[in-house]
This record gives C-alpha cells, sequence and structure tokens, in this order.
C-alpha cells in the first residue's frame, strides 16, 4: 500500500536567538496542504513574502545554509529541515519573524520535540518519492570529499569524517533507517574548533552563539590566558577545558556525535530536493557546500526525467509506415545485423521505430546463457539505425548513402531488454542538419518504462 503524504495536526511554535544574527526570533510551523512541500515566510516583511526550500534558492552555505529569492533571504535552514525530513513530514509552513531561524541547542532535538507535540497526521495523496535510478556522484578532489548515492529502496546514510586534528580524527557515522532519527539523530549538535572561534566573533559571524549552542572542540595547546580572552568575547566569567578537549559546554550525546550531526546536517540539505528520496547515501567529509552541490544534481536528474518524453502509442492493428521490406530499400543493413521491424511515424524532425526483441537474436546465445540480455549496444544500434532512417529520408537517392557515427554520448541504459520485449525507439533532431551533420536525442521504451536513452552525431556520406 502507497505511502501518504503526511503534516503537522496544529501549529507550533518556538523561540530563540539566530547563530550569525542574534535576533530573538520566533518560528512557528504551521500545517499545509498536499504537494505543498517546506516552505519558509517572512513574516517580519511586508506581503509576507514565502520562500520554496528548494536547491534552486540556494545562495550561501558558510557556516550553515541558505536561501534567497527576490531578494528575500531565509539563513541556517538546515536543522529544521532535517526535523521535518527525519519525521517523515512532508508539508509544512515555517514562519519566521527575522531573517535567520533559531539556533536553539545547535541541533534537531527542540524542532523535533516541537513537532512531535503537534501531532503528525496523513494526507489523502499518497507520497512522491523519488527512486534513484542510477548512480549520482559528486567529487570536490581539492577538499577531499565524495558524496554518493546509489539506488535503494530505503534511504539510509554512511557518514565519514576527517578534519586531520589530533583530537577529531576519522568518525564514521551511520543511519540506516530514517524512522530512528529522533532517537540517534535529532539530539546531535554542531561543533566548531576552539581555534575558529575569535575569527567568527570578530567578523560578525555568531553573534547569536554561545557554549550551550556548540561543541567546542580544543585540538591544540591554549593557556589560561586564551581562555580567559575567550570568555571575555562569549560574556562568560570562566572557561575551561573538560575531558575529551571539550570547552565548557555539556556532554557529548555520543562518541561520535560529530559524525552524527554531519548526518543531520545531510538530510536537511537533502530535503532541498524537494522530493523524499530512495537511495543508499555514502558521504566522506561533507559540508553545507558539497551536500547543496550534490542536491542540485539529483534535482537536475530529476528534472531531465520529468521533461522525458512520454512513450509513443502503439496500436499493433495499425498499418506502420514502412514495414520490413520498405525499410530495407532506405538502409543497408542485412540481417543479422538489421535491427528495425517498423517504422510507425516520421515527419520532418522526428521518427519513432519498433524493435522485436526473440530469443532467435543471434547474440543471446552467448549474451548470457540461461539469462538471455540484449547488448547495451546493440540497443544503440537500433536506435541509431532508426535514426538513420530518418536521416537519409532527407536525400532525394538514400540507397546511395550511408550514415557514419561520429559521437555517442549521454548514453544511459535504465533497464534490461528481454526477449520477447518490443522496444519503441523515440528520436527528435537535437538540431538542424548542418553540412550532412545531424545530431539526435532519442529514448528506447518498453511498455511506458524508459529502458535506454543517448544522443548521437553522424553523417551523411555518398557511398563511392
Amino acid at each position: 500500500m502507497a505511502e501518504k503524504q503526511r503534516t503537522i495536526a496544529k501549529p507550533v511554535s518556538l523561540q530563540g536567538k539566530g547563530l550569525h544574527t542574534g535576533l530573538n526570533v520566533t518560528l512557528t510551523f504551521r500545517p499545509a496542504a498536499e504537494n505543498h512541500g517546506y516552505k519558509f515566510q517572512r513574516i517580519d516583511l511586508p506581503d509576507k513574502p514565502i520562500i520554496d526550500a528548494i536547491t534552486d534558492y540556494v545562495t550561501d552555505t558558510s557556516r550553515g545554509t541558505s536561501i534567497e529569492h527576490k531578494g528575500v533571504r531565509i539563513s541556517t535552514i538546515e536543522h529544521v529541515l532535517a526535523s521535518l525530513s527525519g519525521l517523515g513530514i512532508d508539508n509544512a509552513l515555517i514562519e519566521v519573524d527575522a531573517p535567520e531561524v533559531p539556533i536553539l541547542d545547535g541541533s534537531s532535538k527542540f524542532f523535533v520535540e516541537a513537532l512531535t507535540e503537534a501531532g503528525v497526521i496523513e494526507q489523502k495523496h499518497d507520497r512522491k518519492y523519488y527512486v534513484l535510478k542510477e548512480i549520482v556522484r559528486y567529487i570536490n578532489e581539492e577538499k577531499g570529499v565524495e558524496i554518493v548515492a546509489y539506488p535503494d529502496d530505503h534511504l539510509s546514510f554512511n557518514v565519514l569524517i576527517d578534519y586531520k586534528s589530533n583530537i577529531l580524527k576519522n568518525q564514521y557515522a551511520e543511519l540506516n533507517n530514517l524512522d530512528n532519527f529522533k532517537e540517534e539523530l535529532s539530539m546531535c549538535r554542531t561543533f566548531v574548533f576552539f581555534h575558529e572561534l575569535e575569527y567568527l566573533l570578530k567578523n560578525n559571524l555568531i553573534k547569536g552563539g554561545d557554549l550551550n549552542n556548540a561543541i567546542v572542540i580544543v585540538d591544540q595547546v591554549i593557556d589560561q590566558k586564551e581562555l580567559d580572552k575567550m570568555a571575555e568575547l562569549f560574556n562568560k566569567p570562566k572557561m575551561q577545558i573538560k575531558p575529551g578537549h571539550i570547552l565548557s559546554n555539556p556532554d557529548l550525546y555520543f562518541v561520535n556525535e560529530p559524525a552524527r550531526h554531519k548526518v543531520l546536517d545531510l538530510i536537511g540539505d537533502l530535503s532541498l530536493i524537494g522530493y523524499p528520496l530512495k537511495a543508499k547515501i555514502f558521504a566522506r567529509r561533507p559540508g553545507h557546500m558539497a551536500n547543496t552541490e550534490f542536491a542540485k544534481l539529483i534535482r537536475k536528474v530529476i528534472k531531465k526525467e520529468m521533461l522525458t518524453p512520454a512513450a509513443p502509442y502503439y496500436d499493433p492493428d495499425t498499418k506502420p509506415l514502412m514495414d520490413i521490406n520498405q525499410i530495407q530499400k532506405i538502409l543497408p543493413h542485412r540481417p543479422p545485423f538489421l535491427l528495425v521491424d517498423k517504422i510507425l511515424y516520421m515527419d520532418d524532425t522526428s521518427i519513432v521505430g519498433l524493435k522485436n526483441v526473440t530469443m532467435n537474436e543471434t547474440f543471446f546465445a552467448g549474451h548470457f546463457p540461461g539469462e538471455p540480455i540484449m547488448p547495451g549496444v546493440l540497443q544503440i544500434e537500433a536506435m541509431a539505425q532508426v535514426g538513420g532512417i530518418l536521416v537519409l529520408s532527407t536525400v532525394p537517392d538514400p540507397e546511395n548513402y550511408l550514415t557514419i557515427f561520429m559521437k555517442i554520448f549521454e548514453a544511459k541504459f535504465r533497464s534490461s531488454v528481454v526477449p520477447g520485449d518490443t522496444v519503441i525507439f523515440k528520436l527528435k533532431l537535437a538540431s538542424p542538419i548542418r553540412r550532412g551533420i545531424c545530431h539526435m536525442e532519442g529514448h528506447a521504451y518498453v511498455g511506458k518504462t524508459v529502458v535506454m536513452e543517448a544522443e548521437m552525431m553522424a553523417q551523411i556520406t555518398k557511398v563511392k
């Protein structure tokens, strides 16, 4: 049974300071209708503008994730989004009366508690998961960052951090099921190194920061004079270094709390994709910039899939535009390398062809015994032959011409093609044919499912 979308049962509010602005902020979660998603509303501004929480509007990822649209900005949104996503809430309006959400204790704990108090209710519409169909990878070699998503039937995370610090060495954290978010991640706080504090304070970046909303890690030798100076900057009477090289703040919830917080941040930032995700995520040294760039890659994949042409309608009772005998008058290919059975439709810029795949194909003898699958290279060849018919139809004497492959790119194989399948190939010109060069985009379907797609470039050549 399909999962239903969810929202909260009633409004709920929290108050606190913004981490960087130091402003007092009231944040209110409000129920929202199906397919609303996550949206922020600046109720302190005229017209109370609303911003969709999506990657398209990410403008800054230094020390937090910020979105901005039409000059309206909301900062440090990742912990709020992680709380909604972690609780499986699909639709919510988040009102704030300042340009930043409250930092609270530097985790999602109090947001989760407030949402739980408000209650979560099911809605009528089904939840719209995006099920990853291919590996998506983000790499920043200079910073040693890598984030990879693999297709899976549910969302899970594996995160490794390494700050080349004597204190915060390699740490690993995982979340195997989002149902465990509240107990395993929601209370895990953000962290900062002691040597970063003075710079942040002097650059007005943590006006609302104190020792209760971040884990401060002391990874170098410091004397009491430095501690006293920092205590003065934080308006504290005294500071001390606790066991584990933690500066004067509450004990850790977990030994690997910093790594767990990185998972929390990743969950919040990935919610900017706009869809709940089904994938296995592996991340090495993630951060807000990498997280949001990775989310943009996935959102780009989703947008491309949404723009993928629908499968052409095929009625086997309708006479084809070209049968196999007519095809052989245009294409020079012959069995066993003639891989088009019918042409169903053609106009000046597009064509639809068909290949019936049977167990009699010679390649199934070796590809593979006991598990017959049509080779991807032959799927591309079949698509190219369909495209070749369109291209050769532009010359008056096609029997005197060939189409020669020049380039194949953006090829993706999304599902296996097996004996018994009827593959429909739909191609269109990506640009007008110039100087005998044609650039085409194609999709292959079995039923309504895209099994393969590719772009290809070919040249029309006269037979010598």
